[in-house]
C-alpha cells in the first residue's frame, strides 16, 4: 500500500480556526463556558485543590512531550492500561517557572503528593499513580470536548464553505486513537489558559466560581431563547451579565453542592469578588455576575482564543489526515 500524500493546500490554519471562533462566538460560547466548568471541576475534585492537579497535568504534559519526540503514540486504552506512568525528570524550580508559582508553594504540594503516593522516587525513577488521572474522567472529558468541536466544526464548514464531516463519533473514536497525542495538545491549551484566568480573577478558586455562576446565567438565557442569535462576542458577555437582572443566581450553598468547594471558601470568595464588583447579590442571598469586567474580559480572551485555536487546528486537521 502506498503511504497517503496529505494535501496541504486543504488543511487548516489558525486564523480560519481563529476567525471563526470570533464570529461565531454567539453560538458557540454556551458549549465553551459549560465545557471549561466540566474541566475546572474535573481540575479541583482528585485533591480538592487546583494547584496539586495542575503540578500533576503539567508533568504528564512534560511526559507525552518526550513520548512525541521519540515518535512515541499511544491510544487511550495502551495509555491506561497500566496502573502507574513513569514521569521525566523534572526539579521544582522547572515547575515554578512553568506554572507562576511560587517556589514554596510548589515544593509543598509536591510534598503533598508524595505524602499521598500520588507521585513516588523509586531509585532514579519519578513514578506517578495513576489514581491522579482516573480513566473514567478522562472518558468523559473526551466526550464533552468531541461535542464541542463537532458543533464547532459545524460553523467552520458554513464560515470557509466546506462540506468536511467531523460528527462527534468520528472526532471521538481519533482522539482516542491518537490519545496520546491529542491529550499532550489538549493540555498545551488548556494549562496557560487556567494560568491566565489565575492572573485575571487572582487565585484559580475565584475562577471557578465565577465561571459557575456565568455557566447558570447561560442555562437561563437558554430557557428564554435569548441566545439563539449570534451577537459579537461583546454584546454575548453583555446579554450574560444583563441576564441576572431577569433570572436567579446561585446560593453559596448551590456553588458549592456544583463545584465541591466549601461552603465556607465559597461564601469568603464570594464577597471578595462582591466587593470587586465581579459578582453581585440580590436580595434572595444569589450570586449573580457583576459587570465590572466584561471590557477586559473581553480582551482577555482574545488572547486565550490563539492557544484554543492552535487546538481546533491540530485536532481537526488529524481528522482530515487520518
Amino acid at each position: 500500500m502506498e503511504p497517503k500524500q496529505i494535501d496541504f493546500s486543504k488543511t487548516l490554519t489558525d486564523e480560519q480556526i481563529y476567525d471563526c471562533l470570533v464570529k461565531n462566538y454567539g453560538f458557540l460560547g454556551k458549549e465553551w463556558i459549560t465545557h471549561q466548568w466540566n474541566w475546572m471541576n474535573y481540575l479541583y475534585m482528585p485533591f480538592k485543590d487546583h494547584i496539586k492537579f495542575l503540578i500533576v497535568i503539567s508533568l504528564v504534559e512534560k511526559t507525552l512531550q518526550f513520548y512525541n519526540t521519540m515518535n512515541i503514540h499511544l491510544s487511550f486504552d495502551q495509555f491506561n492500561s497500566k496502573s502507574t506512568l513513569i514521569i521525566d525528570k523534572f526539579s521544582v524550580t522547572e515547575i515554578c517557572e512553568k506554572l507562576s508559582l511560587p517556589k514554596e508553594t510548589v515544593r509543598r504540594k509536591v510534598l503533598e503528593l508524595e505524602n499521598l503516593g500520588i507521585l513516588k522516587r523509586q531509585k532514579k525513577q519519578i513514578i506517578l499513580k495513576r489514581s491522579a488521572f482516573d480513566k473514567g474522567a478522562q472518558e468523559i472529558q473526551i466526550k464533552i470536548t468531541s461535542k464541542y468541536i463537532s458543533l464547532f466544526a459545524i460553523h467552520l464548514n458554513k464560515f470557509i464553505e466546506t462540506k468536511n464531516i467531523f460528527t462527534k463519533d468520528i472526532i471521538e473514536n481519533i482522539i482516542k486513537t491518537n490519545w496520546s497525542l491529542c491529550l499532550r495538545w489538549f493540555l498545551t491549551m488548556q494549562i496557560p489558559l487556567i494560568l491566565s484566568y489565575n492572573k485575571f480573577y487572582k487565585d484559580i478558586l475565584s475562577f471557578h466560581i465565577v465561571g459557575t455562576v456565568a455557566m447558570n446565567q447561560q442555562i437561563n438565557l437558554s430557557k428564554r431563547n435569548i441566545d439563539n442569535k449570534n451577537p459579537s462576542r461583546k454584546m454575548w458577555i453583555k446579554n450574560l451579565v444583563l441576564e441576572g437582572k431577569n433570572s436567579p443566581g446561585l446560593s453559596a450553598m448551590s456553588i458549592s453542592d456544583m463545584t465541591h468547594i466549601p461552603r465556607a471558601t465559597v461564601i469568603r470568595k464570594c464577597k471578595t469578588l462582591s466587593k470587586k464588583k465581579l459578582l453581585s447579590l440580590n436580595n434572595k442571598k444569589q450570586y449573580l455576575l457583576g459587570g465590572q469586567n466584561v471590557k477586559d474580559l473581553t480582551l482577555h480572551q482574545a488572547i486565550v482564543f490563539k492557544d484554543k485555536s492552535k487546538f481546533l487546528r491540530k485536532v481537526l486537521n488529524l481528522i482530515m489526515i487520518s
